[in-house]
């Protein structure tokens, strides 16, 4: 996909999905931003896609705003948003303290709407463009054992993306959500061989996913070839939820 001089943000840019997310849309053309919480991640990841790096808690507004300001007094402007900052804290609901609760909807959801909020205000309905990309996952859909909050969260993210998108689209202003079902990370890495073969039990096409798989289907929603395309959840998941 051909995004050059596009400003693309990427939240939780510096590991993970994200890394990958924030590595294709470089591979594009963008000038990259990258936002997490770890900041010698941060710095390695901005070093390596030549572009900018900032921390944040994304649960903090304010925190947030200042970012948002600074990208745009450096940049002019942010064409891309991409919400991928996220954690887990699973346990089962009787279990489930307030404070894993909170912290889940608090970073995965709250984070979602704090920086929506301010890009979309501060640079993409002034340009009148824009697009925003919020990655949920397929238990926003389904649900989960274990992951009450996690799943409230990502069900949160797949109706704030519609409403976003109803709201914005008249401002030209693209909202997607990708829902990635099991993806090859660090922390699936550490998984037992049997629980992850469980999961491919659900899996029809029998093998986890690439964290670059979801950063492909991202690289085409923020691109012109996306032009027509708002208000969607697209599933990576081989086939899981159909």
């Amino acid at each position: 996909m051909d995004n050059r001089g596009r400003i693309a943000l990427v939240t939780g840019g510096a590991q993970g999905i994200g890394k990958a997310i924030s590595q294709r849309l470089f591979k594009d053309g963008c000038g990259i931003v990258v936002v997490d919480i770890n900041e010698d991640l941060a710095r390695s990841a901005a070093q390596e896609f030549g572009g900018d790096y900032y921390t944040v808690d994304v649960r903090d507004m304010d925190g947030v705003e200042k970012v948002v300001d600074k990208i745009i007094e450096k940049r002019g402007k942010i064409d891309i948003l991409v919400n991928n900052a996220g954690i887990t804290k699973d346990t089962l609901l009787i279990k489930m303290s307030t404070e894993d609760w909170e912290n889940v909807i608090d970073i995965n959801l709250k984070g979602v709407f704090n920086f929506s909020k301010q890009v979309v205000k501060k640079s993409m309905m002034k340009n009148r463009s824009g697009c925003v990309v919020n990655i949920a996952s397929i238990v926003g859909i389904i649900g989960n054992i274990g992951q009450v909050n996690y799943s409230a969260s990502k069900g949160g993210v797949i109706a704030m993306t519609k409403t976003m998108a109803k709201e914005l689209a008249k401002r030209n202003i693209r909202v997607n959500a990708v829902a990635p079902g099991f993806i090859r990370t660090v922390m699936t890495d550490r998984l037992p061989d049997a629980v992850k073969e469980k999961f491919m039990e659900n899996i029809p096409m029998g093998r986890l996913g690439l964290p670059e798989e979801v950063a492909s289907v991202v690289s085409f929603l923020v691109s012109e070839d996306a032009g027509y395309v708002t208000g969607q959840v697209l599933n990576i998941d081989g086939g899981m939820v159909m």
